[in-house]
């Protein structure tokens, strides 16, 4: 059984590495992608401040489709080039908004959302699975040290065997 327990770490950076350590853990040995993506989503969202949705979109070959998450209904399908996610799945690169109402094409899922940090998932072949999106209630809530967090995170993931291979 896995134990979530609360931490005090002396920085974000320190905080991340725990939190890589954690899922690199909870994900070993299991193949498959959504039972991770469920508990890396529960993880992530338990673990760090003022977040208020922490998931999934995963790329279907046309459109990025909601997968496993914490938080509040999602939008279900999200065209690629659109809104935040769109956008990192577009360009696979991580999107840091500090101000989600600044985002020209911003797509408002929730409106308490005000910040937003997306990591697009890419396979070792360079296919996208899809994005890594986080959202929080405060306005500058993500910066440089998550945007590096988030994708140490994320590399876990794709570390696992469900995720980096070809369907």
């Amino acid at each position: 059984m896995f134990h979530l327990s609360p931490q005090t770490f002396a920085s974000k950076a320190a905080h991340y590495a725990s939190l890589a350590e954690q899922a690199r853990h909870l994900i070993a040995g299991e193949p498959d992608l959504i039972a991770n993506a469920a508990n890396f989503s529960a993880l992530v969202f338990h673990s760090l401040p003022d977040l208020n949705w922490a998931g999934f979109y995963l790329f279907d070959g046309t459109e990025l489709v909601v997968g496993p998450f914490q938080g509040k209904p999602a939008c279900i399908r999200i065209a690629i080039g659109s809104g935040v996610c769109g956008t990192a799945a577009q360009t696979r690169q991580t999107q840091v908004v500090q101000d989600v109402n600044q985002f020209d094409g911003h797509i408002p899922c929730d409106s308490a959302s005000q910040s937003e940090i997306v990591v697009p998932l890419v396979r070792a072949d360079g296919s996208l699975l899809g994005v890594w999106d986080v959202d929080s209630p405060v306005t500058g809530r993500f910066d440089e040290d998550d945007r590096v967090g988030m994708e140490a995170l994320c590399k876990v993931f794709m570390d696992q065997p469900g995720a980096g291979r070809t369907p």
